[in-house]
């Protein structure tokens, strides 16, 4: 494959969907491309804005936090994993209010309750603990939302 034709195939893809330089390196790691023309190719993708690493981190924060329902440590972790600057993680972070970050955690919380078998309290509690926190809410934030509104196992309201 030659440079050109990788430039055209990840443009393409990036006219359709946000890319970061993490994607397309894998991409075209994957295509076999020698790493010379990989760094061409990224270079003139940043240069035209097919590429934009800040871009990309807000808009990845507002689908996983919109569509996966995740918290701000699971979306973190997954930008790290694609190589973003923490400057413009904690940036696009701010997507995020803490009055969303709550009711969205407290949907979650309320769901799966109504899923999860426990024989106790204290079961239970630990149970949904453990789910939010794969999701990626802090744990502070799950003590507030399952402490201070009204939980127990027989209280269907929070």
């Amino acid at each position: 494959m030659t440079a050109e034709t990788a430039y055209l195939r990840i443009s393409g893809k990036c006219a359709l969907a946000e890319l970061c330089t993490h994607d397309a390196k894998r991409l075209m790691t994957r295509w076999e491309l020698e790493p010379r023309l990989q760094a061409e190719v990224i270079a003139r993708l940043i240069k035209e804005k097919f590429i934009d690493e800040n871009r990309y981190a807000h808009a990845f924060v507002r689908d996983k936090f919109r569509y996966n329902h995740w918290g701000a440590s699971r979306i973190r972790m997954e930008l790290l994993r694609r190589s973003i600057e923490d400057s413009i993680i904690e940036d696009a972070l701010t997507e995020i209010s803490d009055s969303d970050n709550i009711s969205e955690l407290r949907k979650l919380i309320e769901q799966k309750k109504k899923t999860v078998k426990a024989k106790s309290d204290y079961e239970l509690r630990g149970k949904l603990i453990r789910f939010a926190m794969t999701k990626g809410f802090s744990y502070n934030d799950i003590s507030k939302v399952i402490d201070t509104e009204g939980w127990n196992a027989g209280n269907d309201d929070f």
